[in-house]
């Protein structure tokens, strides 16, 4: 069912780009509450290496077929002047990913979050993607932003970044160990370090751009 429903959204963008608004909201308004109780159910969890064994387990593909699905909808959102709340909920509830991120789940499962999260701190609306301008937001996405930021900014503040691996088990074609004469340790995910600045540089920049007080600029 998750993959199905990415699978229409992304169909849906793609065959109607700027016109799918009424489609995107026809399939899209039933679900809204269930949608949103999923995220809380699937992101509550307590996930432990005993259920997530492999990046391959029926429990991680599952994980990742909602990760798809949200995904797909952070990118349906740009259809709908006044987004749904299932559109919303990864921004205002964003503390459920970051748990996750820093639980003891496969790194395959950390490293599509945290490209998620790098694909929300770029996130503009269609107007504001053609005019290039960074702060000219809907007051939902500005509220939605604000949220983001400062749950990043919070975990960030305390211990979250130390428990963030930067490399899963090297995978190579065909196998999962390193190439003679290749050494894969201590060797860091640039992909993910990149991502992970990311996300903390555009939640403090957004963060700096709607404070209030010089004090807590500062």
């Amino acid at each position: 069912c998750l993959r199905s429903l990415a699978a229409i959204l992304k169909e849906t963008l793609k065959d109607a780009p700027g016109a799918g608004a009424g489609v995107v909201k026809k399939l899209l308004a039933p679900l809204d509450a269930v949608l949103e109780g999923f995220y809380n159910a699937i992101l509550l969890h307590q996930f432990d290496s005993h259920h997530y064994t492999s990046p391959y387990c029926e429990a991680t593909n599952s994980l990742i077929s909602f990760i798809d699905l949200l995904e797909a909808l952070l990118a349906s959102r740009i259809e709908l002047e006044s987004p749904l709340r299932c559109q919303r909920i990864l921004f205002l509830k964003v503390s459920y990913v970051l748990n996750v991120i820093s639980s003891s789940i496969p790194y395959v499962i950390k490293k599509k979050l945290i490209l998620l999260l790098k694909k929300c701190v770029l996130y503009k609306p269609r107007e504001d993607a053609k005019s290039g301008s960074l702060f000219l937001q809907t007051p939902s996405l500005c509220e939605d932003m604000l949220a983001l930021s400062n749950a990043v900014l919070q975990v960030v503040n305390l211990t979250w970044l130390n428990q963030i691996p930067l490399s899963g088990k090297c995978s190579y074609f065909g196998s999962s160990e390193a190439a003679p004469g290749h050494d894969s340790q201590g060797r860091s995910d640039q992909t993910v370090l990149r991502a992970l600045s990311l996300v903390v540089l555009k939640a403090l920049e957004f963060k700096i751009h709607n404070s209030a007080t010089e004090a807590e600029i500062k």
